[in-house]
């Protein structure tokens, strides 16, 4: 029996309408275990509820309330151990630092404080009140004089540079290190030396650089000033007056944040209104000191520098670090 198109089609229209509605319960249902899937993760309440309390019995507290409350005491316990490791740790930390001494500046600082301790101590014991007797004078001032030997001719954190040229090349126009001269932040002279000539030398320039042709015959080889001077300078914070010239003599460079010209700091160049101030110049304007008569001193010319330096320092590094954007204080050691 032949079927109809009609019939045929009809059918047809049944199963895919069932199919649907099959998957679509499928995919609803499917919706509904995965929604609650998700509030049960999701959504977990911590807090104990009422039935849940009600099920305990009278006479026995909540269990989770004494599980609780053991491991806070345990936890305070714990935290007051850790607490009084920590303060013992501290209080060691302390007294290490207090007797720690690092470097030879502070070592030295440790002996100085020893020796005077040792002399008050000496003097306690034999009672005397604002009497000195002529060997406790004697001491003390051996004390001093060791002290004061102790500073004098050491590095400092500053350090002056001044050179002396002479001529060499065609008319002596070109400038050959012949002296350098260093000093410390107290002005005294950490070294001092005239270097023999490389080439051959025009013009000794003897009425201002003060250098004969002596001087330079008896003088030290350039590669070991060089070296000496480089190590000397290394770490440290330079001052002079046009120090580019006299590193340059040299050949050696230094960091420009390490460097301190007096020839190129704002305020000296107001006296000149704006030119470049001679040493001599400022010397006799700021500090009320002649130098450079006649012959010049490359050891003078390094300590004018340095006190120069001396009476702007704080403003002039409170700019530096303004500038740079963060406050920096230079520790004298």
């Amino acid at each position: 029996m032949l079927i109809s198109f009609h019939d045929l089609l009809i059918r047809l229209l049944f199963i895919i309408d069932f199919v649907l509605n099959t998957v679509f319960r499928v995919f609803v249902f499917a919706y509904y275990i995965f929604s609650k899937l998700i509030h049960q993760v999701f959504n977990v309440n911590m807090v104990e509820n009422n039935k849940k309390l009600k099920r305990n019995p009278i006479g026995k507290p909540n269990q989770t309330i004494v599980k609780r409350g053991v491991i806070d005491a345990n936890w305070q316990k714990l935290m007051h151990l850790t607490t009084f490791m920590d303060k013992k740790s501290e209080k060691k930390e302390d007294t290490d630092k207090k007797e720690s001494f690092k470097g030879t500046f502070r070592r030295d600082r440790k002996k100085k404080t020893n020796q005077q301790n040792n002399v008050a101590n000496n003097m306690k014991t034999l009672k005397l009140n604002n009497k000195l007797t002529e060997l406790d004078n004697d001491e003390v001032d051996n004390v001093k004089e060791e002290t004061r030997k102790d500073k004098k001719n050491k590095l400092t954190k500053f350090i002056a540079m001044d050179c002396e040229m002479v001529g060499i090349g065609y008319n002596g126009d070109d400038h050959m290190i012949a002296r350098v001269s260093l000093v410390n932040k107290f002005g005294d002279c950490i070294y001092d030396k005239f270097v023999k000539p490389r080439e051959e030398v025009v013009d000794y320039r003897t009425s201002i650089s003060g250098v004969r042709k002596e001087d330079l015959l008896n003088g030290e080889d350039f590669i070991i000033v060089q070296k000496e001077v480089s190590e000397i300078l290394k770490g440290r914070i330079v001052v002079g007056h046009s120090l580019k010239t006299d590193l340059s003599v040299l050949f050696l460079s230094h960091p420009k944040k390490c460097i301190r010209d007096t020839s190129k700091y704002k305020p000296f160049r107001k006296i000149t209104k704006g030119s470049t101030p001679s040493l001599k110049r400022l010397a006799k304007e700021i500090l009320g000191i002649d130098i450079q008569h006649g012959e010049h001193s490359s050891v003078e010319d390094a300590r004018a520098t340095m006190q120069l330096y001396c009476t702007v320092g704080k403003t002039w590094e409170q700019a530096l670090s303004e500038k740079r954007g963060y406050s920096r204080k230079f520790v004298e050691t």
